[in-house]
């Protein structure tokens, strides 16, 4: 009898803790449905902290360890202004970070897509062939569209949805891993 990863994950972590995990995922879907704007800035927010901290903490790091302390330097400096930017500008960073990701998510569609299409031609079938040029075109689409406010307001609806279903699945799961 084999175990699915995620029975094997949830065997190492106590059931408490992944419903507590459900629990937050399940506030933040909520969070992020009712009122998307302020809580994406909390989270830009609450983002740009925790890169000026891993700032700090990766230049106190430098010191303990001398190995690659040029990169270790670039990066705590990257990171402590980065987290300044952001806790500064908390509303431009809340609609940046989630522009970026769409765009991110534009080229990834971009280069799979590709990639399908390639495997396509070389014998892979006519569905990897639609489903990269679907690919393509809707990579396209995102990046053409990664600055507007709609696709960011939809791609936070999207990602609370997710948290919000992934949530209600997690803590499912930890109640059924809960000892009798």
């Amino acid at each position: 009898m084999t175990a699915t990863t995620w029975e094997l994950e949830s065997q190492e972590s106590p059931w408490w803790l992944i419903l507590m995990g459900g629990i937050l995922n399940i506030i933040v879907g909520i969070l992020l449905l009712v009122n998307p704007a302020k809580t994406t800035i909390a989270f830009a927010w609450v983002l740009g902290l925790y890169w000026f901290v891993q700032g700090i903490f990766v230049l106190i790091g430098m010191f303990l360890d001398h190995s690659a302390w040029g990169w270790k330097l670039f990066m705590g400096v990257i990171s402590i202004l980065a987290g300044i930017f952001v806790m500064r500008h908390p509303i431009a960073s809340a609609v940046a970070i989630p522009a970026f990701l769409v765009l991110i998510l534009g080229i990834q569609g971009l280069i799979m897509g590709g990639v399908s299409l390639v495997l396509a031609f070389k014998g892979g079938g006519w569905a990897a062939g639609i489903l990269g040029a679907l690919s393509i075109i809707f990579g396209i689409i995102l990046i053409l569209n990664y600055a507007n406010l709609g696709t960011v307001l939809t791609f936070i609806w999207i990602v609370g949805i997710l948290a919000l279903a992934g949530g209600i699945v997690q803590t499912f799961q930890a109640f059924r891993l809960r000892p009798a």
